[in-house]
């Protein structure tokens, strides 16, 4: 056998054992799946150049990279060692294939993903021929063909303009001081530089701008290897801040300032970094510049050291006043916590902002050097009594992972942390859901932990219960969300059997000049039927058969 043979069979052989499940192959011998897999790319090579006029260079990047979408076409081909190839060219003879779902697999696209790209009613190239000139015009510039999928989801447009203009567009680029290698790596992270506008103006300008003044004038470009993935991976790292809201023709400066963060951090460490401090609920901007100011930051575990709430705050300079009254205020939020719970642990106490403008401010080192005093500090015993009934109980792992919700919207390790667990029901996963859903009809994050406090049970119902009892609250009856601060159980009853009718019948009799007296809505809500209806009685002697006839609903049990 050829020594590029051997390679190639003892590559697919490596390939085609750690790859997810591939359609079924029973009728081909696992020990002939390797040779099988490469005689079938080598058919379709020759199906696509010699029956489908695609150039032969491109058949053959379609063929090699489109594993499950071939493994597919010859799980019901007859399986021989001599002759397996012919097999698969009569095979395709007389059953034409889906070119689209080849190609698509081929660009990179996950496989399980490409029926979603699949143009309707399309099978051929020759339908819709500005799909494949485009990848192989950005092919023949040097972009790697299995990377051409990050194009195609991203900026589709690209791959409807002509191969003539997308060259062009190219080379406009090049001509800003870049070479093929790094432009490649600036459209594959920035993929809508290749759009076709005509002119390097705007967004596109301004970003070349950028980088140009990065990689030439502050010579970042020297310190890149001469690769694709490499110059891909800088550009990547760019990206991040100009998703944070960075104005494109004015940051080159600040980034070239630092290049180094570009060139010692992973784009992982540095994503981790801007989603941990944008929980702070501050400006993106200013998180991208605090990242871009302070790089050391990213050298600080900002996830596991344990933390007391008192101790954190007395080592950023609040005085024993400041902290005594936030100990009276939100005594759930006190004991120990994660690190990695600190924004929202200061959302909790309405300090976030606060706190961010100490670390942006020069002070992010403190969270660097702070550390727990002594082993017993802030140790809550009630928290710790809890820990030891959970590991015996019947549920444990479900249990923790409710507690570690608490945790991770800012109840510390306390008593009243426990006594919140006892009464909120469902999965990590469903009580976040009901949270994020009271967070986005505009409950702010501490007054939405305050009201948990008071009434656990409001996290008990879905999310769009919850969503539709605070747009009836604001929008039919004109209150203010502020009221749920003072009565948060209002959240807990049932809508259509018990908050709808009473309201409405309640300003029926005012309407009706019955009722002159005000009544609050927790005295709406609140009260039991039988003292509802007695009160009823005292409005008007007739206001209870009103009452049955036209407003009240049958229901099992008075609150959801």
């Amino acid at each position: 056998m050829h020594l590029f043979s051997k390679f190639l069979y003892s590559h697919l052989s490596r390939h085609f054992s750690t790859l997810p499940k591939l359609p079924s192959l029973t009728k081909i011998p696992s020990k002939y799946r390797p040779q099988a897999i490469q005689d079938a790319q080598q058919a379709l090579t020759d199906y696509l150049h010699g029956t489908r006029y695609v150039p032969f260079v491109y058949a053959e990047h379609i063929a090699k990279n489109s594993l499950f979408s071939l493994s597919g076409l010859i799980s019901d081909i007859d399986f021989s060692p001599t002759s397996f190839t012919r097999n698969v060219l009569k095979f395709l003879r007389y059953h034409p294939i889906n070119e689209f779902e080849f190609f698509f697999e081929s660009i990179g696209i996950d496989y399980k993903e490409v029926s979603g790209f699949l143009p309707a009613k399309k099978f051929f190239f020759s339908e819709d021929e500005r799909v494949l000139d485009a990848a192989c015009a950005l092919s023949g510039f040097g972009f790697p063909w299995n990377k051409l999928g990050k194009l195609y989801k991203e900026e589709v447009s690209i791959f409807r303009i002509s191969s003539r203009e997308l060259k062009a567009n190219l080379f406009r680029i090049k001509e800003c001081g870049f070479s093929n290698i790094s432009v490649i790596g600036v459209c594959l992270a920035f993929p809508y530089v290749l759009r076709g506008d005509g002119e390097l103006d705007g967004e596109v300008g301004g970003l070349l701008d950028d980088l140009k003044k990065v990689f030439v004038e502050f010579d970042l470009g020297s310190c890149v290897e001469a690769n694709v993935d490499a110059w891909y991976e800088i550009c990547r790292k760019m990206r991040v801040f100009y998703d944070l809201g960075f104005e494109k023709g004015k940051t080159g400066e600040l980034m070239g300032r630092s290049k180094n963060l570009f060139l010692l951090y992973p784009e992982q460490v540095m994503v981790q970094k801007v989603e941990y401090f944008c929980r702070f609920s501050v400006r993106k901007e200013d998180v991208g510049l605090l990242i871009l100011q302070r790089p050391e930051i990213l050298d600080f575990d900002l996830e596991t050291p344990v933390i007391s709430v008192m101790g954190l705050l007395k080592h950023f300079g609040l005085s024993t006043e400041e902290r005594n009254a936030i100990a009276q205020e939100y005594p759930y939020v006190l004991g120990r916590n994660k690190m990695g719970n600190l924004p929202h642990m200061m959302r909790a106490l309405r300090l976030h902002e606060w706190f961010f403008n100490r670390i942006r401010d020069g002070n992010h080192k403190l969270l660097a050097n702070y550390a727990i005093s002594h082993p017993g500090e802030d140790l809550d015993d009630d928290f710790r009594d809890c820990l030891e009934r959970i590991q015996f109980s019947r549920t444990p792992i479900h249990t923790m992972s409710k507690l570690s919700f608490l945790h991770g919207i800012g109840f510390g390790e306390n008593s009243l942390t426990v006594k919140v667990l006892a009464h909120v029901h469902g999965t990590s996963c469903e009580l976040q859901e009901r949270f994020d859903c009271l967070l986005g009809t505009g409950i702010e994050f501490s007054k939405l932990c305050k009201m948990i406090q008071m009434t656990p049970k409001v996290l008990n119902q879905s999310p769009e219960t919850l969503e539709q009892k605070v747009n009836f609250l604001s929008h039919e009856m004109g209150v203010s969300l502020d009221y749920l601060n003072i009565f948060p159980a209002f959240l807990c009853f049932n809508l259509e059997y018990r908050i709808k009718p009473r309201y409405r019948f309640h300003k029926w009799l005012t309407e009706k000049g019955l009722c002159t007296k005000n009544y609050s809505i927790a005295s709406m809500v609140a009260t039991s039927e039988k003292s509802f209806v007695a009160r009823l009685y005292g409005i008007h002697p007739d206001a209870p058969k009103q009452w049955f006839e036209n407003f009240s609903c049958r229901k099992p049990s008075d609150s959801s």
